[in-house]
């Protein structure tokens, strides 16, 4: 993993691979994922709310408070088991613009990412 990684650092890694390492890269660690998306060109965000460290409510209010008006812009998904219908209201409040419910079917993320990055982040929605 080191490896992948420091390649990734060195732009050596194509797409996938890119977005692969990057992923491994902030895993479970939220501070680390706020320094890296503040140093990096990022498109999505997709998190988890039961995280270590701090929630993923803490991480996009942290997140839409910077400076970057792309980051208080970044496309955002919550990827998480609480699938209440309080916890999705909670999750589009914090920040994200999609709340998508555990065990999620690959297509439907596929297609919550796609309107999100290529069609604007204006609707906010459910998957």
């Amino acid at each position: 993993m080191e490896e992948a990684l420091a390649q990734h650092r060195g732009g050596n890694l194509g797409g996938a691979e890119q977005i692969y390492a990057t992923i491994l890269e902030i895993d479970g660690r939220n501070a680390q994922a706020l320094t890296l998306i503040g140093q990096e060109d990022v498109n999505i965000l997709i998190s988890d709310i039961g995280m270590p460290e701090f929630d993923g409510y803490q991480l996009i209010r942290k997140i839409r408070a910077m400076h970057s008006s792309a980051l208080r812009n970044l496309p955002a998904i919550a990827l998480t088991a609480y699938a209440r219908a309080d916890d999705r209201q909670r999750a589009l409040l914090a920040g994200y613009q999609m709340h998508v419910s555990k065990p999620v079917e690959p297509r439907e993320l596929i297609a919550g990412i796609a309107s999100l990055v290529h069609l604007g982040t204006s609707s906010q929605g459910k998957l």
